[in-house]
């Protein structure tokens, strides 16, 4: 599973990569490494493939939650759309759980991270306060 915010520049703000449970189960090995770094090369490549179905998609709906808007193979791209344009993407394998309202809670971490007048709109966030609480969201509704 792979989590990125998109800036309004087409910019990475946020990412998480989180290994899936048959991935996390194999024993520690270079190759393990190099097929978690594979994986995140992968799910970063959907992530951008997938931007321009969702600014196509965006302009056709005034819905912020986009649904699944790309699938390759056996991953699903879900898409998320701020009023300010930045772009909330979840590359997962499966539709399971409540992602709207993942995209929700993270939606308003990222209002309130915004809020603080020493961030930037496009810039990147380095926070680990926001990084734990979209930890624990994933793991409330994913």
């Amino acid at each position: 599973m792979y989590f990125a915010i998109v800036g309004t520049r087409d910019n990475p703000i946020y990412e998480l990569d989180l290994p899936t449970p048959a991935s996390s189960s194999a024993p520690n090995t270079s190759l393990k490494r190099d097929s978690v770094s594979d994986q995140k090369h992968l799910s970063q490549f959907i992530v951008h493939s997938a931007l321009d179905i969702v600014e196509e998609s965006m302009w056709g709906t005034n819905q912020m939650y986009l649904k699944v808007v790309d699938r390759f193979n056996e991953h699903h791209v879900s898409a998320y759309v701020t009023p300010s344009g930045a772009k909330l993407m979840l590359v997962h394998d499966a539709v399971g759980g409540d992602i709207r309202a993942f995209f929700v809670d993270v939606h308003e971490l990222y209002v309130k991270m915004l809020m603080n007048p020493f961030s930037e709109i496009n810039g990147s966030i380095g926070s680990q306060q926001f990084d734990a609480k979209v930890r624990a969201l994933v793991r409330k509704h994913l």
